[in-house]
């Protein structure tokens, strides 16, 4: 469990690291595990990172997290959330991806990270006062450094966990989250997609594709 090398001199991994590390290994399981916890931070180096969306803990059902926030196995049903974040997408540009894995997302500059890094199995937000979320907000400043972002900001959570964090050169779309429970009240027709793509390429940056599966770095 080796914090990934661009994001190891984050002031998190010497001063909460090694607890939280301490007390995952001494459980008989959690989600996503050792080898996918930091998947969205090596994923997404900070000196690529375009775009943030911010979810809040791993899917607490075994098989379906991947490390990626809102993203899934290949393999794996679309949870509810996600099925509404790819109708939204349809909506928006007229496709999405294949499959809910959205490393493809990721390799493009879109950093698709959870404020709690962990959960036990059927658990969800069990992890989440164990101080992970200051790591969501010092890799969200450190990618601040490289250049403008834009903030998708779903749901009173992500929207607290950011608060002070955006800068009048960052774009910030907040909006109520995808769950079925709330999508209905401002998530959808939102066109964050579009709206995103046409900020970048208003600065002469390349336009993510929302539809790839695989994609190739760099801003």
């Amino acid at each position: 469990m080796k914090p990934p090398k661009a994001w190891d001199h984050l002031p998190f991994f010497q001063d909460d690291w090694p607890a939280i590390r301490d007390r995952l290994q001494g459980l008989d399981d959690w989600l996503p595990g050792p080898a996918l916890v930091f998947a969205a931070l090596e994923a997404t180096p900070p000196d690529n990172v375009r775009v943030v969306i911010l979810g809040q803990d791993p899917y607490p059902t075994p098989g379906h997290a991947n490390g990626l926030a809102f993203s899934v196995a290949p393999d794996v049903a679309l949870p509810r959330s996600l099925k509404n974040i790819f109708a939204e997408l349809r909506d928006d540009i007229g496709a999405a991806p294949a499959t809910g894995d959205l490393s493809g997302w990721a390799r493009q500059g879109v950093l698709l990270l959870n404020t709690s890094l962990s959960v036990p199995p059927g658990d969800a937000a069990r992890h989440a006062k164990w101080g992970w979320d200051r790591l969501a907000r010092e890799a969200v400043t450190e990618a601040q450094r490289h250049g403008p972002l834009a903030f998708l900001l779903w749901g009173a959570h992500a929207q607290k966990a950011m608060a002070g964090l955006p800068r009048p050169q960052d774009l910030v779309i907040a909006t109520a989250h995808p769950s079925p429970l709330s999508a209905r009240r401002g998530f959808f027709g939102s066109r964050p997609f579009s709206r995103i793509n046409g900020w970048l390429a208003a600065q002469g940056r390349r336009p993510v594709d929302w539809a790839a599966q695989e994609a190739i770095a760099g801003k």
